[in-house]
């Protein structure tokens, strides 16, 4: 009666943490191989508004969250790129994924977002871009070779781009964590 009772607790135990309530971040039902690029856009998490005249604030104690949740959000993509632009925000939303995946956070410049250089870097790579409420939406202009997205609404930290290139094809995905 005992060895009945223990397996079918065990096997609850088992069923239960098996069970996962993670979002699964594959685009497509394939492998990433040499040919495929994925890049994943967000805007920096909320910042520090309490001085206007501050052109470089860091985050509030809800962005700190938020880039922590985009880790957890992230859990399953294993990044080989990770990619900012030169400000506290940016760094500081980045920086809980980049620990994650041991990857220094390289810089980019939002003037430059053709750069051939970059493209060449990140081709047949998985790639975390986090810019702001002009650059993200122009950085995926620039990716997609057509101005299709506009500027992020100010309040909106919560927006994610996926761009999948397979070969010469392409796709956009456009989800909302807010």
């Amino acid at each position: 009666m005992m060895q009945k009772l223990f397996l079918v607790s065990l096997v609850v135990i088992l069923s239960f943490s098996c069970k996962s309530d993670k979002k699964e971040f594959v685009p497509f039902n394939y492998e990433t191989s040499n040919e495929n690029t994925v890049y994943y856009f967000i805007r920096h998490a909320e910042k520090d508004r309490s001085d206007s005249t501050n052109k470089d604030p860091e985050l509030t104690k809800k962005g700190l969250e938020r880039a922590n949740n985009w880790a957890k959000t992230f859990a399953e993509v294993n990044f080989d790129l990770i990619y900012s632009t030169d400000y506290k925000r940016t760094i500081e939303t980045a920086l809980p994924i980049a620990k994650k995946e041991k990857l220094i956070i390289q810089s980019y410049n939002p003037k430059n977002l053709n750069d051939p250089i970059f493209k060449g870097k990140t081709k047949g790579k998985i790639v975390l871009i986090v810019g702001h409420s002009n650059t993200t939406p122009a950085f995926v202009n620039t990716i997609i070779g057509e101005k299709k997205y506009d500027e992020i609404d100010d309040t909106d930290n919560g927006k994610l781009f996926i761009v999948t290139i397979v070969n010469d094809s392409l796709s956009v995905k456009i989800e909302n964590y807010n």
